[in-house]
């Protein structure tokens, strides 16, 4: 039987309806740096970990990879809320951890620190955290736990792996970009190429133009986050989304800019890379997150400074 979640609602924080906003769960190794607990936790134990996090209750925590990405999303909520007070389809942010609610002040002190719209804490003591998502209406998962995003991924909620790094991402408007395959399209063409190389897969996405790609694991949010960007023109959009891809604009773009058509997302620029790295276009975008499926993509873009999530 599964162990129950201890909730902590942020009563500072309007609550948002979650039927109708974008939940977006992150873990606290997500959100903040918590290398050094994380070790202690892993060396000395549990017991040694919740000491210290209680002696160090009143020192926030530093910024983690997605911090930027989670400001950068207040920002959206702030400028809807300007366009329609009345406005349900908002942003809405869940702390989703394994530390013990008395470990956990800390990490609520830590958030109240920095101004974080953070609707919920909750603690849980099940080692497989991901099965409350659903119950929450998560839209998307962010974690620095491989076995996490797994999890949630085989439960059919988009989710991402960040890895702990210095960022250095603007504020606003909030930027995202995306892989194409394997991530907002499905893997089909990638399968194709594994077997049949370059050539095969130019026939398949030449034979298939007419019919849309199948979907990625990170389509939902997507198009979540499309349906709040047609709230605004381009120019005033606090919402700006890329698509950065590997595939070459020649041969295999048509298909991807069709299925995104049939979809109805709109990408406000998109980038055919035809195999070349990825890090010159990000470090040129700055995006708050960037979400791909190929590690020497993730590489690339932590070498130039740019928060990335990785799609197992």
């Amino acid at each position: 039987m599964a162990e129950p979640e201890s909730t902590v609602i942020n009563t500072n924080v309007k609550q948002k309806d979650p039927s109708t906003a974008l939940v977006i769960a992150v873990t606290t190794r997500a959100i903040f740096n918590l290398e050094e607990e994380h070790k202690l936790y892993l060396e000395k134990g549990k017991e040694e970990y919740t000491r210290h996090q209680q002696a160090n209750q009143d020192k926030p925590l530093p910024p983690g990879t997605a911090f930027a990405f989670i400001q950068a999303v207040q920002y959206v909520n702030k400028k809807i809320l300007e366009s329609n007070p009345a406005e349900r389809d908002l942003f809405d942010i869940l702390v989703l951890s394994n530390n013990s609610p008395e470990s956990g002040v800390r990490i609520i002190n830590s958030a109240k620190h920095y101004g974080l719209e953070i609707s919920k804490f909750c603690f849980v003591s099940d080692e497989d955290s991901t099965q409350y998502l659903k119950s929450h209406g998560v839209k998307l998962f962010l974690s620095a736990d491989r076995t996490d995003v797994c999890n949630a991924l085989q439960r059919g909620v988009s989710a991402a792996l960040v890895f702990q790094q210095e960022v250095h991402a603007p504020s606003t408007p909030l930027r995202v970009v995306f892989d194409g395959d394997a991530v907002l399209f499905s893997d089909e063409t990638d399968q194709i190429f594994q077997e049949q190389g370059l050539e095969g897969a130019v026939r398949y996405e030449r034979a298939m133009e007419a019919i849309p790609i199948g979907e990625g694991p990170l389509k939902a949010f997507a198009m979540h986050l499309g349906k709040m960007r047609k709230k605004f023109s381009q120019e005033k959009s606090p919402i700006r989304t890329y698509l950065v891809t590997a595939r070459s604009g020649r041969d295999m773009g048509i298909r991807a800019i069709k299925t995104l058509r049939e979809w109805g997302l709109p990408i406000d620029e998109a980038f055919f890379m035809d195999g070349a790295p990825k890090g010159p276009i990000l470090a040129q975008i700055q995006p708050h997150i960037f979400f791909d499926d190929g590690l020497h993509n993730i590489q690339g873009a932590q070498n130039v400074g740019v928060p990335s999530a990785w799609v197992p």
